[in-house]
């Protein structure tokens, strides 16, 4: 297990001037602290919603003050491949909506993508903006020991977490502002800015000089709501649901009190279900009814694109290495987890045999559910899951059990290792590529737990990226 703080020198020099102000931090203002940095979450309104069957609710995503530290070097790398991976994405997004050039040649099944529920054949020869599908993309990264970060998926959709990336920092410049003078951090506060540019450069062919952006949501129950009020706020955007739009003559509207007022972006927040009623869910009551002729008669421009989620799957993202290879003539900077696909005859007699050493996921599955950690079921929670891989292999993928990085958290006053996860999120626009230098940590509160995802008791940390 490789601990990002301490090696076997001692600890890392890039930690060395934040291990020892956590040290030293006398009990009761660790307390003291803690106690402020949930006041001001609550003040702030930093939330996120659980609903399921037991639990409809509003909760503070616990907020854990050691931050997590990556040198310009470490970040110079994961930079160079989330970039090469976001290009490759938005290539093979292209492709497989157009000529299909890497099913011929073999590299990729056709059912694969044929029939995964997240390919929308109504986009199938439409020429999206400047062939960016996804200009968006929150990139999962593990890492396992000093070297070596590691892809664990790509979330290409409506990825989620940027507001805490953002409010982390916030709230831990208030709370420790001597840290920072002594410390050369960079900014993560140019994230809307960069967005805003970002979206600009994707305008649609009909469009006025200024394109005009909104942020589209499902409303305030869903599980993301706060981080929609808050990027609109801060990239200066109207925030608005389905019923605050229009469609008249393929032209899209804003209703407003000054009259309608024409929309060229909507930064969609909702799922692609829900879009269009006249196009998908014809019980849809959260989007907006013509939406999709006006985007494909060019008068809107809707991100991510429609059919974008086909690229998040947990079956396309074993196909990466030849995905970046086929587009760019690139071997991956950014290495994948090892993965088993259990459609595959061989790969699943493997999984079956050595099921408590493995994790298994669902391809469509996200937020940590759907899964299985071999070495923490028990026989019967072991029999159930084999039951389901082999009921339905195409739906499965499986990989190591991996010793997650550890950083420290404060458990009460003292310092305690627990399992980490990286989210950076790039921006990619018309031949323009943002990274800001940061990025949402996610981490297991519980001792000794893999499961980072906030929806199972995780929690958050800021990321720091130290400059030269």
């Amino acid at each position: 297990m490789f601990n990002e703080v301490i090696n076997n020198s001692g600890v890392r020099p890039s930690y060395n001037k934040v291990f020892n102000w956590a040290e030293a931090l006398p009990k009761n203002i660790i307390l003291k602290k803690q106690i402020q940095a949930e006041n001001l979450f609550k003040k702030i309104g930093v939330t996120f919603s659980v609903y399921n069957n037991y639990d409809v609710s509003e909760r503070l995503i616990p907020f854990d003050m050691f931050p997590r530290i990556l040198t310009s070097l470490e970040w110079m790398k994961i930079q160079k491949g989330i970039k090469q991976r976001s290009i490759a994405i938005n290539a093979f997004l292209t492709d497989v909506y157009h000529k299909a050039e890497i099913i011929k040649a073999n590299l990729i099944p056709g059912k694969l993508i044929y029939k995964n529920p997240a390919y929308d054949i109504k986009m199938v020869g439409f020429n999206v903006p400047k062939n960016i599908y996804s200009p968006i993309i929150g990139t999962d990264i593990v890492r396992t020991d000093e070297k070596d970060f590691k892809v664990l998926e790509d979330n290409c959709r409506t990825p989620s977490g940027v507001s805490y990336m953002i409010e982390n920092r916030e709230i831990m410049m208030r709370m420790f502002p001597d840290l920072f003078e002594s410390l050369n951090i960079e900014s993560v506060d140019n994230y809307p800015s960069h967005l805003v540019d970002i979206l600009k450069s994707l305008a649609p062919k009909k469009c006025n000089k200024d394109p005009n952006i909104v942020i589209l949501t499902p409303g305030h129950l869903n599980s993301a709501y706060y981080e929609h009020s808050f990027l609109a706020d801060l990239m200066g955007v109207e925030l608005v649901q389905g019923t605050d739009l229009f469609v008249k003559d393929n032209i899209t509207y804003m209703k407003t009190t000054q009259g309608p007022q024409r929309v060229d972006i909507i930064y969609r927040r909702i799922d692609d279900d829900y879009l269009d009623p006249l196009y998908y869910k014809s019980d849809s009551l959260l989007g907006v009814p013509g939406i999709i002729n006006s985007y494909k008669t060019g008068n809107v421009n809707i991100c991510s694109a429609p059919g974008a989620g086909l690229a998040d799957d947990k079956a396309i993202y074993t196909f990466m290495p030849e995905i970046i290879k086929f587009y760019l003539g690139e071997e991956p900077i950014l290495k994948n987890i090892k993965t088993w696909r259990c459609y595959n005859k061989t790969n699943l007699k493997y999984v079956i045999s050595n099921l408590k050493n493995l994790v298994v996921k669902e391809v469509h599955g996200s937020g940590g559910y759907g899964m299985l950690i071999g070495s923490q079921a028990s026989k019967k929670e072991l029999k159930k899951f084999e039951k389901k891989v082999l009921n339905s292999p195409e739906s499965f993928i499986a990989q190591p059990i991996l010793e997650l990085s550890t950083v420290p958290i404060f458990d009460k006053s003292k310092l305690s290792d627990r399992h980490v996860d990286l989210r950076p999120f790039s921006l990619v626009g018309h031949k323009k590529f943002k990274l800001v230098s940061g990025a949402l940590t996610r981490v297991a509160l519980k001792k000794n737990s893999l499961i980072v995802n906030s929806s199972q008791g995780g929690g958050v940390k800021d990321t720091w990226v130290l400059s030269d």
